[in-house]
């Protein structure tokens, strides 16, 4: 079977999918309030802490701004290629004027990071984009974040992943679709522009397994699934301390 082209660049920098996206997730936000504040729990710094943390394909800024409601002397760096994304956040964060900056960067593109991310980060957070990205470029992002992180700091990410089996994938969307009644009923009407948004959601979507291995062989340790429901999770790890 033919490779078929690749979608996001056309899904995530068009004005129209974007708008579409952003009303969608102002409705699934409120149940994944929880789960973004438990991100930045993960994070291993005290309340009046001050860092720097770098969150990739941060689009509207949704994970940047749990995490700098809980520590209010951080600063967040966030990453996206989309002028759409980036338009949407800039309203989003508002409120922490002064505390954040956005910074263009394609992170489905393997290389050196734009100079405007600091060669050395306290923290690296991704949340619901890396599944967009090939196994391959999942791996190496992996080992850039590493390289990037300076001794002792994390990284997170969340993100959904495959069932291994069809058994376990049915129990999930039974779940969701009594969870979410209302996503359930829209998909028997869904419009082209919903049919694509959903293929390029899932098509890169696999299993945990691997992508804990990505972690592992990038160096880190601390390797764990911290949160999980259903299909969902934040997993993680650690650039080893120095000298440990």
């Amino acid at each position: 079977m033919g490779e078929t082209a690749d979608t996001n660049a056309a899904i995530w920098k068009s004005a129209e999918a974007v708008e579409a996206w952003t009303a969608e997730a102002g409705r699934q936000e409120r149940s994944r309030q929880a789960h973004r504040r438990f991100l930045a729990l993960l994070l291993p710094f005290a309340d009046r802490d001050e860092f720097t943390f770098l969150d990739l394909g941060a689009g509207t800024g949704a994970a940047s701004r749990a995490i700098l409601d809980l520590y209010p002397r951080s600063t967040a760096i966030l990453a996206d290629y989309s002028a759409e994304m980036v338009r949407v956040g800039e309203r989003e964060m508002q409120r922490f004027a002064g505390r954040y900056r956005y910074v263009e960067f394609d992170m489905s593109a393997g290389g050196e990071w734009p100079a405007a991310i600091p060669a050395t980060l306290e923290a690296v957070v991704t949340s619901m984009c890396v599944h967009h990205l090939p196994d391959d470029r999942k791996r190496s992002l992996f080992a850039e974040i590493f390289d990037h992180l300076a001794p002792g700091g994390w990284y997170f990410n969340h993100d959904p992943v495959r069932a291994e089996e069809p058994l376990v994938e049915a129990t999930w969307q039974r779940v969701n679709d009594r969870e979410d009644p209302e996503t359930a009923a829209r998909r028997q009407n869904w419009t082209p522009l919903d049919q694509a948004r959903w293929d390029n959601h899932v098509r890169y979507i696999i299993p945990l397994g691997p992508q804990l291995e990505f972690l592992r062989s990038a160096g880190f340790e601390g390797i764990d699934v911290y949160w999980k429901h259903l299909e969902n999770l934040i997993y993680g790890g650690r650039r080893p301390v120095a000298g440990s």
